[in-house]
């Protein structure tokens, strides 16, 4: 075999693991408490004290900090005028691909997002370029398709060979008519 077919199928199998990556990560959603059992106020139960140890760890993973991305009026817009939320970019794979994933909350709004016509862009102003959704020979876009499903997260992801974009970064998506900007990498 030689060196340019061997670095050709290392390529496509390392894109065909980084795909099969994006499409099993699960979406995580925050499951409502289970409904506590009534205690009857005639005879309460006496819990054991707990150890100094478990109180400190408890009460360290309540108290995590988890930013709204969308504070005040970018929280509201994004859903209202486009039907999506959740929006997040995050650099994957050494930072040779950057993902860009969203969830539709309102399938008619989300059309313009979704619509597989438009040719998505993520500009990154501070390193200068303009990264896109490569096609693969055998794999097609990197991004998913179909009509959009409210409740149902989407993904896809831009090339960003050189590592251009770097986590940090603040960066603007175009989709067509649709437009995020200042969203920031992890």
């Amino acid at each position: 075999m030689t060196t340019q077919r061997y670095l050709a199928v290392v390529k496509f199998l390392s894109i065909a693991l980084a795909l099969w990556w994006l499409a099993t990560i699960p979406v995580l959603a925050q499951a409502p408490d289970p409904p506590k059992a009534k205690q009857s106020e005639a005879a309460p139960q006496a819990s054991p004290a707990p150890s100094p140890h478990a109180t400190q760890s408890a009460s360290t993973a309540s108290h995590r900090y988890q930013p709204d991305r969308f504070a005040g009026k970018a929280g509201t817009y994004y859903p209202l005028v486009w039907g999506v939320d959740s929006l997040s970019v995050k650099s994957v794979e050494s930072g040779e691909l950057i993902r860009f994933s969203y969830r539709v909350v309102d399938e008619k709004k989300a059309e313009i997002v979704n619509d597989k016509r438009s040719e998505p862009e993520l500009i990154d102003p501070k390193a200068g370029v303009k990264l896109v959704v490569p096609s693969l020979e055998k794999v097609g876009k990197l991004r998913q398709g179909g009509p959009p499903v409210a409740g149902k997260s989407y993904w896809m992801a831009f090339s960003n060979k050189g590592g251009l974009v770097k986590r940090g970064d603040h960066v603007t998506i175009v989709i067509g008519q649709f437009r995020a900007e200042g969203l920031v990498v992890d």
